[in-house]
């Protein structure tokens, strides 16, 4: 097990232990996490809706600990889920950087935001 597999597995122990003191397993199925997920991921997004690149700099700044919390929410939710559902999220995140080191060739992707399959 590595370093990011334990913090993850600290977190994810962290996350239950407050889940489960509240009794609110039975709220967290794994179709009840993907809702709560988007509904957060809304409420990130909102921070940079209508929004050019310069601007969402700026709110970065401007408004850091709204824009943290926001992810943190997503990134428990998340957590829980990978949990949930019996996903070693480490184990899965380096899988899906595999991939995508050979999806995403160096010499064919250097500055392009093409797709794999358009490069």
């Amino acid at each position: 097990m590595n370093s990011s597999n334990d913090s993850i597995q600290h977190l994810t122990h962290q996350i239950c232990e407050f889940r489960d003191a509240r009794n609110w397993a039975q709220f967290h199925s794994p179709k009840d996490l993907a809702v709560a997920i988007t509904a957060e991921a809304g409420e990130l997004l909102q921070h940079f809706v209508w929004q050019t690149a310069e601007q969402s700099e700026k709110r970065v700044t401007e408004r850091r600990g709204e824009i943290a919390a926001e992810m943190a929410d997503i990134a428990i939710l998340l957590l829980e889920m990978a949990h949930v559902s019996g996903v070693c999220l480490g184990d899965a995140i380096s899988a899906k950087l595999s991939r995508n080191e050979e999806r995403y060739p160096v010499a064919k992707a250097h500055s392009s935001n093409r797709k794999y399959d358009e490069l």
